[in-house]
């Protein structure tokens, strides 16, 4: 798929547009919204941090009545630097979680955000719908094993290393055929596993710098040749308000600037603690191209 992928570079190429859910099919043919909803302590947003039941709840239904199409919930830092979890105690929180929200919104589909094989298995017996794998399988060898087991969709995101060292690696010969190949030989993996709901996240922030995330984003239509969906996680992040020189409570407008370019450029769902303004957003790019 590599070579193909590298080669096929003036070609249309056409991309999985459904997500086979428990037997139903769901489709991403129009831009959705994924809301964010963080069980931790120390992730880099703080006003995304929510831990009691009442906060969690408050926040999904805002969320959801914003018109989140997704919810995902996440219980260990991602954040540069974050501080390492047990595994007992980020399935303690996202299965908590899950088991709340599934309670009282019982149709919204949920993602948990997680590198664990464990987290991610009992996270989808709780009642989550998708896993949201920030390390691509990186950090666990059983993970894509794991999730051609559970048969759910599966969020392949770009990143090197882990969240302690990523920084510090983030030498490509060329951003996008790096990324590229990369992302390719991890598809085909699952695909070899049987895995054919896959999303692609190209990991703005991971392992990249402020620039490569803009050029990423830039060329962000580039990754379509895989033939998935793509995902973009911008909200908020250092990119954002690093240049603008403005902390991350702050940097909604700008969020929702990059997230109209990657709209323009392929995305298919896009990854906010923002949910009301992204699904403006979404509305306002549709409105652009009827």
């Amino acid at each position: 798929m590599s070579k193909e992928f590298l080669s096929a570079k003036d070609k249309l190429f056409e991309v999985k547009s459904t997500l086979n859910i428990s037997g139903n099919l769901v489709s991403l043919d129009e831009p959705q919204v994924m809301g964010i909803l963080n069980i931790t302590p120390d992730s880099f947003y703080a006003e995304s941090r929510v831990n009691q039941e009442t906060a969690i709840l408050k926040k999904a239904h805002q969320m959801v009545k914003a018109g989140a199409f997704i919810l995902d919930i996440g219980g260990y830092s991602t954040r540069p630097g974050a501080d390492d979890i047990s595994e007992e105690e980020e399935t303690k929180r996202v299965t908590d979680a899950i088991n709340l929200v599934r309670s009282k919104f019982p149709e919204v589909l949920i993602s948990v955000d997680t590198f664990r094989s464990s987290v991610a298995k009992h996270a989808i017996e709780s009642g989550a719908n998708i896993i949201n794998d920030v390390s691509g399988g990186n950090l666990d060898s059983n993970m894509f094993e794991t999730v051609a087991q559970l048969n759910v969709p599966y969020i392949l995101m770009h990143m090197r290393g882990t969240p302690q060292t990523m920084k510090s690696l983030n030498q490509y010969d060329d951003l996008l055929i790096d990324i590229g190949k990369e992302l390719a030989i991890k598809c085909n993996e699952l695909k070899q596993r049987g895995v054919s709901d896959i999303i692609i996240d190209p990991g703005f922030g991971f392992a990249k710098s402020i620039s490569q995330n803009y050029k990423l984003l830039q060329k962000l239509s580039y990754l379509k040749r895989l033939g998935y969906p793509l995902l973009a996680g911008l909200s908020r992040k250092s990119m954002i308000y690093k240049t603008l020189n403005i902390e991350p409570q702050d940097a909604l407008n700008g969020t929702t600037a990059l997230n109209m370019i990657a709209l323009q450029n392929g995305a298919s769902l896009l990854r906010v603690h923002d949910v009301k303004e992204a699904h403006e957003t979404i509305k306002l790019f549709k409105a652009l191209n009827t």
